[in-house]
């Protein structure tokens, strides 16, 4: 009888834990689930296309680094491009000279025109496999990239 007092003791606490809920609360808490259940939003997929005053969600990216890329990328089939979200995929595609077929994803991060703003991932393919390029290979397209953005902003200011 000893070894049991304590499970008394606990089951007497957490039935007294139990009893301290307030039951209206609990009563709008289900009722406000309810209502979200059935709550039909009040946008659609064609507020894509339509002018809207309300900002849209994603992440903003710089339009000039965004136009570079799809130039600078433009020898490359285009399997996914997302502005919303600042991601251009490519297919794979051959660069003049080079028999490897070669693939790129860019990842536009934020609106400032700056190296930080861009990240791209190149493979090459070797074997049936997709192997990424080296850092420096990066880094060149990069380069080309933010080059043309530079060039796309000031003919634009002129």
């Amino acid at each position: 009888m000893v070894r049991m007092r304590p499970f008394w003791f606990l089951l007497a606490g957490c039935a007294a834990l139990v009893a301290c809920g307030d039951p209206a609360e609990q009563g709008r808490r289900a009722e406000q689930t309810r209502k979200a259940e059935y709550e039909i939003p009040d946008e659609s997929i064609f507020d894509l296309f339509r002018n809207s005053s309300r900002p849209r969600a994603g992440v903003p990216v710089s339009g000039e680094i965004w136009q570079a890329s799809l130039d600078t990328l433009s020898f490359l089939p285009l399997e996914s491009v997302d502005p919303f979200s600042g991601i251009i995929i490519t297919g794979w595609g051959r660069i003049a000279g080079d028999p490897t077929p070669f693939k790129a994803t860019v990842y536009v991060t934020s609106p400032a025109l700056d190296a930080r703003s861009l990240k791209v991932a190149a493979f090459r393919q070797v074997g049936g496999r997709a192997v990424p390029v080296t850092e420096e290979d990066n880094r060149r397209l990069e380069d080309a990239i933010l080059t043309r953005a530079r060039q796309i902003r000031i003919a634009g200011s002129q």
